[in-house]
This record gives structure tokens, sequence and C-alpha cells, in this order.
């Protein structure tokens, strides 16, 4: 062998081994980010090497079947986004005098009867998804754990035309409205829906058909077709009150495999989940908002009351139906061959956690990733209450983490920015642990200290602590996190060169309390519903050292899992946001503005206040920031002065804005934070956005590269697909992963359920392990003798605590008499 070509082997040993090790920050040097909206030009565009990655979970089955046959091209498959209608409540009249049907709960509950999802997903969908109903994942362990109950609700509201129009027609004839010719007027003019859909997917199919249902109800309806940047300003940013929509065809996706899906509720019902007009003009019923509360807050002490308020929960959660649930997809994100990417079981590559820290080209350090995204830029871009777009976040999640990263395929959180914690929970609490690095302890009583701080005077600047609001009258709290960054935080670099300090974690303590108090200069009356409900279990924290920074903190909200209550309690001083990453003198500017009455963080003051949407990337607030950071350094300001004073210096203060300054001359914008990418520039005309390796990343490429692939359990029924009337009926299980057999210790549960016909539960039990990869289930004498003839269905479903994804197979067995 000649000489060259041992030289070039020996090159490649040392791409492959030695320099990822060395490496800090991203295997690759920089990701281009270009926009386009057409899944079929994207496809097109990556075989002829456009694109190296196209970051939309997509669901076409013609476009999955290309990609599939293509020798350049592969994919990730994801579960966790789906569709749904997104209902217009305000009402019934708007204030122009129109009628709007859907301010009535009984109208919107009848939707789900109109609906045919069956439909959707054979015919739209091409068998990509399934039906869904509720505001939970179907391949969930929480669907798992629910099914008896959550089958029962979809039995319920299966397509019913006949019932829907029924319903439909008594309410409209309560508003009084009525029909001439067939179409609803009302004050002699016809009711017109305004269907909001969205084109880049199968939802402009989904709006069609439901606009045809409408229509065969006797509505007129206008179809306003639009893209994500044309639709959110309306649906999301505008005031529902203007009329402009009463239908949006909305999809979401769960960017983090879901541990526990309370919280849904609250979120997606009540005015707490987002401080968008939008929600903030949803009004559930009390009893079905404080059972949202209950289930966000953990207001509840066994596993047996959190399935009774879940159940209670769902079911009125139907009634009221301001979201009226279509499918889940099965989806698929397409990708040359070349390059390699951790995609999140449920997220995809848009909504992966580790995407920036794992996307490289295979046998090769360094390069250009180039990706396709179907929209981005789509809303301003500010950590505290900007763009909540799954692709402007997968943006800004490469600038920055939060304090835990979620295991892409069981949703366990692993530290970012912290070294340990230490969890102790009420005993009785049904919390576990499974990974090493959290510790876990039960104590029958935990007592908050009197000189912990559980409130925030806004007037003075100071927080308030335990023994000054209770007057040193005891106070306990489930849940109690101490939580321990790391000795060098101060040594992290921020992306414009300045270094953390105390004063980045205590910004996001204030912030949490001081923009929903009325004496703050910052209020933001849109905060105060998640604030009241955030004080209701937040019992207090105390720093117990500032240099290494640690913290406890102290809680009635409590979490199943140890590592999951470890993250969050960190994630209460690591200032990720929640729309991103900002150190504080970022944020200041921001504050500065607002204060000036020339800017707002969030779209509701913006829209309140009438003034700009704080943009950090580009647009018309950067001059505003620019001003306001040219009379911080003019007049030394800095934010909560009684607090910061004690952790920054003046001649730090004017150095971190500085550097800010410094920033904004090379970049021309004020998004800086500290993750493994730095915003170059973003391009809002051209939507382009150019992200670059920031080189004084403080922790190696490799850190993350044992997430490879989920083991989601694939299981085979054998038995035989006849059951006698009064005999038992044996089957055998087998669970693997990859050819080989599912470890038994790996295997949490294993539930079989038989179903009627008419989808009535039967029968539901749990397997016997005989060894690695093998189950039985028996179907006793006793329930089959209370069988009649028929076809049923039995459904086999696995959890395993190496995926949080189950594993699931159904098939048809048919009953007969002896």
């Amino acid at each position: 062998m000649g000489m060259k070509v041992l030289l070039v082997i020996f090159s490649v040993f040392l791409a492959l081994t030695a320099f990822p090790q060395a490496r800090m920050g991203a295997f690759v040097d920089e990701v281009i980010v270009m926009m386009e909206p057409t899944p079929e030009a994207a496809i097109r565009r990556m075989e002829a090497g456009d694109f190296d990655v196209y970051a939309m979970t997509l669901t076409s089955p013609d476009l999955f079947k290309r990609v599939k046959e293509s020798q350049n091209l592969g994919y990730e498959v994801s579960y966790g986004s789906y569709n749904e209608l997104t209902f217009n409540p305000v009402g019934p009249v708007f204030p122009d005098g129109r009628l709007n049907p859907f301010a009535v709960p009984e109208i919107r509950e009848a939707m789900n009867w109109l609906i045919d999802r069956n439909y959707i997903v054979k015919e739209i969908l091409g068998g990509l998804g399934v039906p869904r109903f509720l505001p939970i994942n179907t391949a969930s362990a929480d669907y798992v754990e629910l099914i008896d109950l959550v089958r029962a609700l979809e039995n319920k509201y299966q397509y019913n035309f006949e019932k829907a129009e029924k319903i439909i027609t008594e309410q409209m004839q309560k508003l009084g409205a009525r029909k001439v010719g067939g179409v609803w007027t009302y004050n002699g003019q016809p009711v017109e829906i305004i269907v909001l859909i969205r084109i880049e997917d199968q939802r402009r199919q989904i709006g069609d058909y439901v606009a045809d249902q409408l229509e065969k109800l006797g509505f007129k309806t206008v179809r306003d077709y639009k893209r994500a940047a044309e639709a959110s300003p309306i649906w999301y940013a505008g005031n529902p009150a203007d009329g402009k929509f009463h239908i949006y065809t909305g999809g979401w996706i769960t960017t983090v495999v879901p541990r526990d899906l309370t919280a849904n509720l609250d979120f997606f019902y009540t005015p707490r989940g987002l401080p968008s007009p939008l929600w903030q003009a949803y009004k559930p019923s009390p009893e079905f908002d404080r059972i949202c509360e209950m289930l966000a807050n953990k207001e509840f002490t066994t596993m047996e009351e959190r399935r009774e308020l879940f159940a209670k929960g769902l079911e009125l959660a139907m009634k009221d139906s301001v979201r009226v649930w279509t499918n889940d997809n099965m989806a698929f994100t397409p990708k040359r061959k070349n390059v390699l990417v951790t995609a999140d079981l449920y997220g995809g590559v848009s909504g992966s956690w580790l995407w920036p820290y794992t996307i490289r080209f295979e046998n090769k350090i360094g390069g250009t990733v180039k990706i396709g995204l179907p929209s981005g830029l789509t809303e301003p871009w500010n950590a505290i209450a900007g763009s909540n777009w799954i692709f402007d976040m997968m943006l800004i999640r490469a600038t920055g983490a939060a304090a835990y990263i979620p295991d892409p395929y069981t949703g366990l959180y692993y530290p970012y920015s912290f070294e340990k914690a230490e969890v102790v929970v009420q005993k009785g609490l049904p919390v576990k642990k499974t990974l090493d690095w959290v510790e876990l302890k039960f104590e029958p009583e935990i007592v908050v200290p009197s000189d912990a701080f559980i409130d925030w005077d806004a007037k003075e600047q100071r927080f308030i602590t335990i023994a000054e609001k209770y007057s040193n009258q005891k106070v306990t709290a489930l849940r109690k996190v101490t939580v321990r960054f790391p000795k060098n935080l101060y040594n992290w670099k921020h992306h414009d060169g300045s270094t953390f300090d105390p004063a980045d974690l205590l910004m996001k303590v204030i912030l949490t309390f001081d923009r929903a108090k009325p004496e703050s200069p910052f209020y933001d009356e849109s905060t105060v519903p998640a604030f009241a409900s955030f004080q209701k279990t937040f019992k207090g924290f105390r720093i117990l050292s500032v240099d290494p920074f640690v913290a406890e903190y102290y809680s009635d909200i409590w979490y199943q899992d140890a590592e999951v209550n470890a993250g969050a309690a960190a994630n209460f001083f690591w200032p990720y946001y929640d729309q991103g990453p900002a150190p504080w003198h970022v944020l200041a500017i921001g504050l500065y503005a607002e204060m000036q009455g020339k800017a707002a963080f969030s779209s509701a003051k913006a829209k309140e206040k009438n003034v700009e949407w704080l943009n950090y990337v580009a647009g018309p607030t950067i001059p505003i920031l620019k001003a306001a950071l040219d009379e911080a350094i003019a007049k030394r300001w800095i934010p909560y002065e009684k607090v910061f004073t004690s952790y920054v210096s003046k001649e730090k203060l004017i150095t971190r804005y500085q550097n800010l300054l410094n920033w904004y001359n090379q970049k021309g914008h004020f998004w800086t934070a500290w993750g493994p990418f730095y915003l170059e520039k973003a391009y809002p005309i051209e939507k382009v956005v150019h992200l670059k390796r920031f080189d004084q990343y403080p922790f190696p490429a490799d850190r993350w590269m044992r997430f490879q692939k989920a083991a989601v359990p694939e299981v085979i029924i054998e038995g035989s697909t006849t059951i006698r009337i009064g005999e038992p009926a044996i089957f055998e299980l087998f669970i693997d992963f990859e050819g080989k057999p599912y470890p038994l210790k790996d295997i949490s549960s294993v539930v079989c359920l038989l179903f009627a016909s008419d989808g009535t539960l039967v029968l539901k039990g749990n397997a016997k392990a005989v060894k690695d990869g093998l189950f039985t289930f028996e179907i006793p004498a006793a329930t089959t003798r209370n069988l009649t003839a028929g076809v049923y269905k039995f459904e086999v479903a696995v959890t395993s605590i190496r995926t949080a994804l189950p594993g699931m197979k159904a098939i048809d067995v048919v009953v007969r008499g002896r």
C-alpha cells in the first residue's frame, strides 16, 4: 500500500476519532436555513443538493414513497405532530354585529360529531396517522393508562352528521338565527363562517373538508388560505373580537416525548396557556377551569386521584371544545443519507432539543449544513414572550438551551447547565427515580425555612421572605429541590464575549414575579393568569451559595419523575425563558424600551399599548433597542438596581453593554446567548437565517452522541384468531427490538385489551412474563362465557423504560359458539 494512501486513511481516522473529542460545540461549522413553503419543491431541491435536511414533519403518503425510493434521501420518523380545529370563542355576536356560532360551547361540542376523523386519516392523510379525539397523544403512556376511559369518549364522539345537525340547529335557533332557503341567516344576513386554512400541508384539505361539512348544514363559508406568517397575525396575535376568523386549522407538535400530559388541559383550554389575545378570550366553566389548574399544579397525592381528575377533565374538554382534535400524524422528516442527526421520537428534527449538538456529515467534521424550513422568522424573536412557532424555536434552541436536555426517546431530563440535584418529596407521593445523576428522598414533612424568599415587592424592588409574609407561621411544601451549578459557571461565555454572572440567574427569578405586579413599570396584564396559578403552588426559594451557585426551590407542584422535578427547579433559576435564552443585559434594553412605552415583550401588551412587539433579530424594534442601549450606557442604567448592584459593578455593567454594542455593530441584531451556535444574521425579507458555530462553547461536540435510535418495542401476537364461547383463549406475545428479544428488565408493562365491535372495552389485563421477549395472556373462560358471537379486536400495548412510545399491535378475533 502506498504512503499517500496510508496518509489519507490516517487522516480520516483522526477526523473520526481524536478530533470529535477535542472539538467543542457543534460538529459542523455553520448552518444556513432557507425557507421553502412547498414540501414537493423541498424534496426536489433536496435531491438536487440544495438542502441537506428539510426539517418539517411531513405526512404526505406520496412524498413518503418518493423519499423511500430515492437513492440519495433518508428520513426520520416521529409521532408528536397533530392537527385540530381552533375556534374563535368571542361572542356570540362580534362588535360589528356578525354572529359567531362558535361562542356557544354546545355548537363547538357538536363539531366533534360533524367531523369524520376516519375520513381525514384514510382519504387525506393516506393512512399516515390515526384519528384523535382528545387533548392527549394517542401514542403515549397516558393514553395506554387511561385506555378504558378514552375509548369510551372516542365511542361517544364518533362521526354522526345527523346528531351534529340536530344540536347545531337547536342552538342556532336559540341565538335568533333562521334558515332561509336552506341558508342560515342572522338579522337578515347570511351567517358566514371564515375558515382560516393553512396551505403548507394536509391542513389545506382538512380545512376544505370542514368547510364542505358546514356548507351542508346551511352555512356560507369563506376559505381564507394562508401560510404561517400570514395566518399568525390573525389567529394568534390578533384580537379575536375583530372576527377575522371563526375556525383555524391548527397544527401542533409535542417537541419532547411526554412523561405526563396532564398539563395539556390547562395549556389548551384556559387563559393560563399563552399570553395571546385568543387564549385570554377562553372562558372555561368554573369546574373545568379548576380541574385544569389542579392537574397542571399536581394537586393530587395518588395516581388514583390523578386518574379521576384526568378522566373528568377529558370529559369536560369535549364539552368545552375550543379545540376539536382531528388526528395524530405519523410523520417523517426527509434528509440526505450522508447527514446524521438525533431526531426526537415526538418532535422529529424540528422539535429535537439535540439537533444542534448532533447534526453532522457522515465521516466528516465541519462543513456547512443547509436546512430547509416551510416558514421561519414568523413572529418576533424575544426570549420572554416572542415567537412560539416550532420552526423559530428550532433555531432559537440552537443558540441556547434550558437548564436540562430531555432524552429524545423517553422524555427524562438530563442536566445541561447544572451538575446535580437532590429531590425531596413528601412521603407517600408516587415519585420515582430512573437515572443516577439525581438523588431522591422522602420526608414526612418539608418545612420551608423562614428566610426563604416567597414573593417580590415590585415597588421597593426586593424579595419578600416567608417570615415577613406569614409572620413566622410554619409553611410546608410537597417538594424541595437543591440544585448545584458548576464551579466554573462564571467562566462560561455568552456569544458577545460577556461572561456569566449571578445576575443572569437572578434576572430570571425576578421577572417571574415582576411582570405580573401592577406596581412594576414592566407590568403585563397577560402574565397575570399564569402567575396567579404559579403563586398557588410556589412555596419559596433560597440561595445557599452564589459562587458556586447553589439554591433550594420549594413547591407544591411535583412530577412523577425525580429527574423532571430537578430539571424544572433548575430552570427556575437558569436564564432560559418561555421563548428562548437571554443574558440579563440583553433583556435590560428591552425592559428599558418597554418602560419608555416604545415596545413590549408580549403581543398582548403590544396590542394593548399600540406599540411594536419586541424583536431582537430584525424589524422596526432594532433601532428602538439600539436607542435603549445607547441611553442605558449614557445613564449607566441597570434594572432592579437594589438587587443587581450586589453582583454587577459599574465597570461590569458598562462592559456588558459595550459587548452588546460591539455585537450589534458587527451583526446588526441583539440576539446573543450561549449555545453551540450563534446567530450570524437573519434576513427576514429573503427568509434566510445564518447560524455559526460558537468556538467558545464549554462542552465537547460528542457530549450527546449516545442518543442514536429509539428502542420502540415491536410486538407480534400469536394465537388462535377464533375464540370459542365458554373456553379460554391463550395468546403468546413476542416483544423484540431490531430482531432481538426485548429484555424483561426494560419492560414496564404489557397491557392487553379486548374490544367488542362497537368499541366497548370487554377486558383489560396485564400479560404474564415468561422470559426476555416473551409474554402470555389468557382470556379466561369466565369472560368468554359472556361474549356474543362476532368480530372483536385484541390489542396489546407495551411500555418500556427505554422509550416513552408504547409498542402497540392489534388483531381481529372471531368469537363463535361451541
